[in-house]
């Protein structure tokens, strides 16, 4: 089948899961047979004089790279205006470069190509496929609070109600995304990331050599690797270890990765006196990362909103001991008494106590270990997963174009009564404002939306990683529109 996948991120331009997904996906495809071009961009910040549009084979993917236009455009302060002129060049890329060759499907990888796959797809006349990564509400808990967040959500709405087919990536990410945009949930499918297990083995001596580089000495060694926001949770887990080490003396935490709040957090630590029981690791190459996960007694993942968490599957190819929030895909990842350790999300005294059951049970931690890892044969592997893409591409009926009205937005929480997200968050940028939404609920200060949120260094940048072993790193992200 000929497969054109639309995806504004592709390695090397990789800003968070979105573009590991895609490069993966792409490969299997590949090598099942399909004809496969990715349709994606130049780096951030570059132009057709530093960075002209390419046309390259890479693993039997053909991949079409678009140059950006001369127009200056900054991602956190034109969101909305460089999203579209990224658009359109992925569009006259694809019109101007593609020949003869013609898909017979355009796969969409979340709101940010929405534009370009839905034009491609009514002028080529083929059916659409949209994967959902993430939602704006649900990155917000369920909150719109400002103009650019309502303009996104909009967006994300008219993708998945023009779409022939949609995909998430989760359970949980089907039930919202069908509250969300007015969806049949029983009309959308779940396709889980994937990952390839060979590579997070790490020896045990390069495992020992990364814990004493990163945490010498005696005592419990706790990591967290992801993107440093608020919705990741990590303040729940600062908040939690006081405890932990009353429980467990010595016990250390490493945080692994960047990302706006990452300010905030160190902060935290100085208020919690932590000082010597928390390090900051910032990114790390996949190789430190992988030795890392070996290392540590205990991989904890506090998310509050979690779409999948392609974490936990890392964590659980390196052997590692899971202990994980029930937010989102974390809950279908890791299931306590079976493959780790849960807790409820925001919940401190559950973490801890989730984190003390599995210090004091190495060796049962060890056997959770070891079924979370057969487990990825069995539902995570890239293989199987492209074959149940491939399979809905070629159910996938052509509804043609269509108009769409503007979304009515209801003010509020858009998913109140979800049990995957239950509790607001005060994020950054927010203040509590006794009910200014009517609801004791957040009023926001020039909101800022989640994909402009700031990069490693916190400026609202958008910061393309480099890739490790041609594959970016999640924990390695700056702003993540649509990363796991």
């Amino acid at each position: 089948m000929r497969v054109l996948l639309v995806s504004w991120e592709y390695p090397p331009v990789v800003v968070g899961g979105l573009g590991r997904h895609v490069h993966a996906l792409a490969r299997e495809l590949a090598a099942a047979g399909h004809e496969v071009v990715v349709l994606c961009r130049q780096p951030t910040g570059s132009d057709a004089s530093t960075h002209p549009t390419s046309d390259t084979v890479v693993d039997a993917v053909r991949v079409l790279r678009a140059a950006e236009d001369p127009i200056h455009l900054e991602f956190a302060r034109d969101l909305v205006a460089w999203t579209l002129a990224m658009g359109h060049t992925l569009v006259r890329t694809a019109l101007t470069r593609l020949g003869d060759w013609r898909p017979e499907v355009v796969h969409a990888h979340d709101w940010l190509v929405a534009h370009p796959a839905t034009t491609l797809a009514d002028v080529l006349g083929v059916p659409l496929v949209a994967t959902l990564h993430a939602t704006e509400a649900g990155r917000h808990s369920g909150w719109l609070p400002g103009p650019l967040n309502r303009a996104v959500h909009s967006v994300e709405w008219a993708l998945a109600n023009r779409a022939d087919t949609v995909i998430t990536c989760s359970r949980a990410m089907r039930t919202e995304a069908a509250q969300l945009y007015d969806l049949d949930p029983a009309a959308i499918h779940v396709v889980h990331n994937g990952i390839d297990a060979r590579g997070w083995r790490v020896r045990r001596d390069r495992a020992a050599a990364v814990r004493e580089r990163f945490a010498p000495g005696p005592g419990p060694v706790l990591v967290f690797v992801g993107r440093l926001e608020y919705e990741k949770g990590v303040q729940d887990l600062l908040a939690a270890l006081p405890r932990i080490r009353r429980r467990h003396p010595g016990t250390r935490l490493l945080v692994a990765g960047t990302g706006t709040q990452r300010e905030f957090l160190a902060g935290e630590v100085r208020r919690l006196r932590l000082g010597r029981a928390v390090s900051f690791t910032g990114h790390l190459p996949d190789r430190d990362l992988a030795a890392l996960l070996v290392a540590a007694d205990a991989v904890v993942l506090p998310s509050r909103y979690e779409p999948f968490g392609i974490v936990a599957l890392e964590a659980a190819a390196a052997g590692a001991t899971l202990v994980a929030s029930t937010a989102g895909g974390l809950g279908e990842l890791v299931v306590e008494g079976e493959t780790g350790w849960s807790f409820p999300p925001a919940d401190v005294p559950a973490l801890a106590a989730a984190v003390d059951r599995a210090l004091h049970a190495p060796a049962v931690a060890a056997n959770h270990a070891r079924t979370a890892r057969a487990r990825l044969r069995e539902d995570f592997a890239w293989p199987t997963l492209a074959a149940r893409t491939a399979a809905l591409y070629a159910a996938a009926e052509n509804g043609g174009e269509r108009a769409l009205p503007r979304p009515k937005i209801a003010t509020g929480d858009l998913l109140a009564g979800a049990a995957l997200l239950r509790r607001r968050p005060l994020l950054a940028g927010h203040v509590r404002d006794g009910g200014a939404l009517g609801r004791g609920g957040l009023v926001v200060r020039d909101p800022v939306p989640h994909h402009a949120r700031g990069g490693a260094h916190g400026d609202a940048v958008v910061r393309d990683v480099p890739a490790h072993d041609g594959v970016g790193a999640e924990h390695a992200a700056a702003p993540d529109a649509g990363a796991p």
